[in-house]
């Protein structure tokens, strides 16, 4: 046994210091980036921001939402070979770069992603996700995976450390998911005591991944557009959202009416409600490591993702960074225990 007595930070830990700027308008910021990833070779140009590949987030419906801002939406790995193929008849190529199909790692998930990919051969990104991909079983399904779709850009995850990371890029993945229990209807920390402060295991992930020539996302823990722009600051390339997705006309997840006003559903992935609906319920070896919560009904999401834009444009200007890909280069944090006064209460 070893404790780690360094500090790590989560995003409500830390503060922008603001730096002298030329910049006149948020408008004059480019939040567009190009990548070429590592192990596929493809070269992608969009806004960084993903849905999550939950299934009250990762919808169609939210991916052709997204595609419009030219965002990714990594849609959830419950629907049917049918459904993808009638959902990507027609499309335009473009419409590719913003669509991740998402995986599990039995032998029926592998099956089912060979069978989509074989169907629409335009498909870019498969986004390979577990709870704990610590696990040999995981890493030897990224190779897998990279020995047969060699041409695909594969997001891998969930993993905090450096030394994972590494092991993944090397075993094929382009892009690592970072984050194990940040999430607003995670229950992984309470459940099982494990975890990383979602900061932290950004910028060490981050820190990693750019040494071997690999890119992070930093996967859970936003509550506001400041958290996706200290996601940005801390080194990650890519950031993945989900409750701040969810509600929404184009949002999964059941409507439902209380005291006048409307409610949508959204749960974890590994809750007993996805588990009843997707799995049979939840098996007698584990635990339910997810809840499931009613947010507000909010309308359709072109709002929302217009305000996390645009508090991401705002971040850039208070520090003088023209381009997103400057952020991180001109972010200092500062410590602090205070985000901000609620004495009228939130917003």
């Amino acid at each position: 046994m070893r404790v780690d007595s360094e500090i790590k930070l989560g995003f409500k830990d830390v503060l922008f210091r603001p730096k002298r700027s030329t910049l006149k308008s948020r408008s004059q910021v480019s939040i567009e980036r190009t990548f070429t990833f590592k192990n596929s070779g493809y070269t992608w140009t969009g806004v960084p921001v993903i849905a999550a590949n939950m299934d009250t987030v990762g919808t169609f419906e939210m991916a052709e939402a997204l595609a419009e801002h030219k965002c990714l939406t990594a849609v959830h790995k419950h629907y049917s070979v049918e459904q993808w193929n009638a959902f990507l008849s027609n499309r335009d190529e473009s419409f590719f770069d913003h669509v991740m199909i998402s995986t599990g790692t039995s032998e029926s998930d592998f099956a089912k992603v060979s069978q989509v990919i074989k169907a629409n051969p335009s498909l870019k990104f498969i986004c390979i996700d577990v709870a704990n991909g610590y696990s040999e079983h995981f890493a030897d399904f990224v190779q897998r995976a990279r020995d047969t779709f060699q041409d695909k850009t594969i997001v891998a995850g969930n993993v905090v450390t450096g030394e994972m990371v590494e092991e993944l890029l090397l075993r094929g993945a382009d892009i690592i998911k970072v984050g194990i229990g940040p999430g607003s209807v995670c229950t992984t920390r309470v459940k099982t005591g494990v975890g990383y402060p979602q900061l932290s295991a950004t910028i060490e992930s981050a820190d990693a991944a750019h040494g071997l020539g690999g890119h992070v996302v930093s996967d859970g823990g936003c509550t506001c557009a400041g958290d996706v722009a200290k996601a940005f600051g801390g080194g990650a390339d890519f950031v993945m959202i989900g409750g701040m997705f969810a509600g929404h006309d184009e949002s999964g997840g059941e409507t439902v009416e209380r005291d006048g006003k409307m409610y949508r559903q959204f749960y974890g992935m590994s809750s007993s409600t996805a588990m009843d609906k997707h799995s049979g319920g939840v098996a007698n070896y584990r635990a339910s490591e997810g809840k499931t919560v009613e947010v507000p009904y909010r309308g359709p999401v072109a709002n929302t993702i217009l305000d996390v834009l645009g508090g991401v444009r705002s971040t850039c200007t208070y520090v003088g960074a023209s381009q997103l890909k400057e952020l991180s280069k001109r972010t200092t944090f500062i410590r602090v225990q205070e985000q901000e006064n609620n004495v009228y209460g939130k917003e």
